[in-house]
């Protein structure tokens, strides 16, 4: 990210302040007055990176457990499947379907 976008300072604004700087403290502050802010912009840049890289470790710790959690609800799902097929297959059930199949067909 550029400076100016973390600031939300567009290109005249900062034209702005430098003459604004320039005028109440003079020519001989404005290195000092400008090294401060350039400090201050670095530190910003600094916390907000920060602050992402917590949110992304955060966030990655999240869709790892919901990962873990939906291909567990998932492999339940085959089995119980699964488990229902082998009944009805197994079944009176599942003989009188089939039945009923080949009776339809023909």
């Amino acid at each position: 990210m550029a400076m100016l976008d973390l600031a939300f300072i567009s290109g005249s604004e900062i034209v702005i302040v430098v003459l604004a700087v320039l005028l109440l403290f003079g020519a001989d502050k404005m290195p000092e007055i400008l090294r401060g802010f350039g400090k201050g912009m670095k530190e910003f840049r600094k916390v907000t990176n920060d602050i992402k890289r917590e949110f992304d470790e955060a966030t990655t710790e999240v869709r790892e457990e919901v990962d873990d959690v939906t291909a567990e609800v998932r492999k339940n799902a085959e089995e119980a499947s699964s488990n229902v097929r082998h009944y009805i297959d197994d079944s009176d059930i599942g003989k009188d379907i089939k039945d009923i199949q080949k009776d339809l067909k023909g």
